[in-house]
Formats: C-alpha cells, structure tokens, sequence
C-alpha cells in the first residue's frame, strides 16, 4: 500500500495543471479553469477572480507558483482567473434562460454546483456570488461555502476545509447504483401516455423494464381498443414512440400491439405497397435515424416480413448520405454542419436498437455496425473529463447535456454487452458518463442542463444557444430512465 502511494505521489509530482473549459460566454468566449491534479478524496478548493470583467493575472500566477511546490498537493485545487471574459453583468442566482441569457453567471452556477467544491474563494467584487453559494441550493445541489478574499492563498483556505453540502449530496447521488436511480426516475417518469410519442413512450418503456407490465398496458389500452388512435396527427416522434408497442408485444405476444408496429413502419410505404425514397416526417434531421428505423425493424422481426428490413436500409442511407460527416459525426441537418450532441445521440440510439434486432445476413447490418463503430470512435474523443457529452460535441466549453449522455451512454454499454465493441476500451467511457450523469440527477427526478426540443438550426450560435433546462424534465427522465435500466441489465 505505501508503495502504492508513493508511486502516486510521484505520478501527481509529474503532473501539470489541466486547463478545463467551464463554460461558455454568450459572444462564445471559453470560460476557462486551471485545475491542479491531486489524489481522490482530498478537500476540494475553487478559487474565482475576474467576476468584474477584468482578469486577475496575479491570481493565476499565484496558483501556478502553488501548482509548483508539490508539498501542497493536500487540497484539490481549482482556479479560474477570468471568470467573465465578456464583461457580462452577473446576478446569482442567475436569471433567464441558460445558456441563452446570462450565459456567464449560469455557466458558473451550475458548473460550480456539478463540481461541488467544499470552498469558494473569490477575489476582488464578487456580485453576491459568495452569499447565495453559501446560503443555497445551487442548481438543486446543496449549499457552497464561499467567501471573498484577499491575501495569500493559503492563508486565505485556512486549515481545516470540512465537506461541503454540495459535495455530501453529489457523492450520495454518486453511489446509487443504476436500479436504485431507476426506480427513483419511476416514482416522476412514466406515469401518462397521452400520444404516442418517444419521450412519454420512452419513460413508459423505462417502466416496463422495471416489471410494471400492467402500468404500461393501463397506458397503452385506449389506442388497443380503437378509443384513440396513435397515429393521429403524427410526427416523426410518433414513429419511434410506437417502439412502445413492440416491446408490449414481445412481452405478451399481443397480436393487436404487433398491429400497431406495422402501422407505423407501413407509412414508408406506398399504398401499393412499394418503399418510398425514405421514411416521412424526417425534416432532413439525424433524428430520424432514430425516429425512422428502429421502427421498421421491429415491424420486421414481428412480422418475419423482410420489406421491413429493406426499408429500414433505405431509410438509413437516405439520412446518412445527408447528415453524416467525414469525421464520423453527425451534422443536425444539411442547413449547418453543427455536430449537435442529441442529434448525435440519436444517430447512435438508431444504429443500435436497428443492430439489436437486424438478421445478421442482411445487408444492412454490416453497414450499420460499421457505421454505430466509426460513431462511437468519433464521440469518445469529445467525451469531457468529467464523462459528459457537450451540447454541440466538438465545441469545448458548450454546456454539457444530460439527455445526449445518457442516451451515448446507454448505447456504448449496449455495444459492448452484445460484443459489437470492445470492454477494456469502452467500459469505463460508460462508467464515467454514468458517474457524470447520476452527479447530475437527483433522488426527486430533477436534472441539471437537458436541452429543449430542438428542429433544425441554422447557425453553431442557434443550436449553442438552445434552453438548457434544470429541474424535472419529461425528455431527460426518460433518456435516464433508459440509460439506468440498460445498465441495471433489465
């Protein structure tokens, strides 16, 4: 064990400071963190400048010449030298839609909250931040100490640094395991079916998973007796909403839940029968990588009809040919190139439920898996420190996304359970975005940053600029309720 530690020690010795996006001002500058490496477990310190606009150099030379003197490796170090690069005006608790308005103030308040320091120290004019750190919930996390100050770092720590209520709470969230989350997201998640569309249907899913047949028949009942029909005024959500459907009919053998599958796969079909050139209601999105095959292929594998499959392929190469990138990710849509993270995360939810159920000789399962590989490739280089996919994935310092994390998630965890991917290397990118996402989601189903419904964009801006909601949120309770039960293996 003592060799152990000194191998550590000497490992952090030979480490330098990581320079860490934060967040994201409205004019798109970084906000950026200097965090200094240091064993698990120790006090953690943030230490803030620059709230007024003006960076503070002598702050940042201050923890470079700490981050230096490896002696003082007993505390986990954080410092963000210019803490609004705009020169925005800050109130905290912030104000207006995140990240849209007040972009700086939110970025930090709910980046301080997932990170969960047990110290705040704030140099120079402090906008009140270290009053409401303290006295607070941040961001449905616990409270912050904080304070500002003046003088030397150390002096300014003090000797004893005890747990912050912040870092109680996210430490508590952390250590459920993915059951224990799932049946929690239950208790908020799941409980209507008032149209048929992927995100109640998803949560209805996540319920199933967890034993409760009958409550997701209750649900399901008005469109098996004719009261209300499921397709009424359907969109492309409505499409992959009936996935509900087919896992009713796996469950039970229900002849009259196989009907209502076939009755959504047959709408990428002629009235004589032949295919169309792709699946309706598709907007030119990635979503309807998701929102278009999954469908057919359970149609396919519950009717033993291969026009299902082959429609499935079309529909795939008609989205892929528009929205897929040379680099492997995806583009929302044709009217920007921006990799937008639930515009990827359906991409790989599409690729993998389409796989999991796909006869292996059919043409269109070679192409997909080596297209769901070349996809998790392209997001394991962006996955964040912290195990977070970003808003829009390749642009550092976009909020991180909780209802994308948890579907990417999901996915890999898939692929490397069915043996499409290998287990050393993408295990522990599972792990960490579990880790990430239950940091972000607590016992009363609420959720930190899930963005809006979203169509397509037209500009980086637009789509950098989308609602990041806090709070309960039916879409990320759904996305976590899968993420939870496929890990849980249920």
């Amino acid at each position: 064990m003592r060799l152990c530690l000194t191998l550590l020690s000497a490992a952090l010795t030979a480490m330098a400071a990581d320079r860490v996006p934060f967040g994201l001002t409205l004019d798109q500058k970084v906000i950026e963190a200097w965090a200094s490496p240091a064993e698990p477990g120790l006090p953690r310190v943030v230490w803030i400048g620059g709230l007024d606009g003006k960076a503070n150099d002598e702050l940042q030379k201050e923890f470079q010449a700490w981050d230096r003197n490896r002696s003082r490796k007993r505390i986990e170090l954080w410092a963000i030298p210019n803490a609004n690069p705009a020169g925005e005006k800050l109130v905290f608790p912030p104000t207006g839609d995140a990240y849209r308005e007040n972009a700086t103030a939110n970025a930090l308040w709910r980046s301080l909250a997932t990170l969960a320091p047990d110290l705040v120290l704030i140099s120079g004019p402090d906008s009140g931040l270290a009053a409401v750190l303290s006295s607070q919930r941040v961001a449905t996390v616990g409270a912050i100490p904080a304070r500002v100050v003046t003088g030397s770092l150390r002096k300014a720590m003090g000797n004893d640094i005890p747990k912050s209520p912040a870092r109680t709470e996210i430490e508590a969230r952390q250590v459920r395991t993915p059951r224990e989350v799932a049946l929690q997201m239950a208790k908020v998640y799941g409980n209507e079916l008032q149209q048929v569309a992927y995100i109640p249907a998803f949560a209805v899913w996540g319920r199933l998973r967890l034993g409760e047949l009958a409550h997701a028949e209750a649900l399901a009942a008005p469109y098996i007796n004719g009261q209300k029909n499921s397709l009424d005024k359907a969109t492309s959500s409505h499409l992959s909403g009936h996935l509900i459907f087919a896992e009713l009919a796996e469950k039970t053998g229900n002849r009259a839940y196989v009907d209502r599958v076939r009755a959504a796969a047959d709408m990428g079909f002629s009235p004589s029968g032949e295919m169309l050139e792709s699946m309706p209601m598709h907007s030119k999105m990635s979503d309807s990588v998701f929102m278009g095959c999954p469908i057919l292929v359970k149609a396919g594998k519950l009717t033993g009809e291969r026009k299902y499959f082959d429609m499935a392929h079309k529909h795939y190469r008609f989205m892929k040919a528009m929205d897929l990138r040379p680099d492997g990710l995806w583009r929302h849509s044709p009217a920007d190139e921006a990799a937008w993270g639930r515009g990827n995360a359906f991409a790989i939810l599409g690729l993998a439920l389409s796989l999991s159920d796909l006869p292996k000789d059919h043409p269109a399962y070679d192409e997909m898996l080596r297209d769901y590989r070349s996809l998790v490739a392209a997001l394991a280089k962006q996955q964040d420190s912290t195990g977070m996919f970003r808003q829009v994935i390749d642009f550092p310092g976009a909020y991180r996304e909780l209802s994308s994390t948890s579907i990417i998630g999901a996915m890999i965890h898939r692929g490397v359970k069915r043996g499409w991917l290998d287990e050393k290397t993408h295990a522990p990118l599972v792990q960490k975005a579990w880790r990430a996402v239950s940091a972000r989601t607590s016992p009363r189903g609420e959720l930190i940053d899930v963005c809006e419904g979203t169509g397509a964009m037209k500009s980086l801006t637009d789509y950098l600029r989308r609602k990041a909601l806090l709070g309960t949120d039916p879409r990320g309770g759904a996305m976590l309720l899968l993420f939870s039960t496929e890990l849980a293996g249920l």
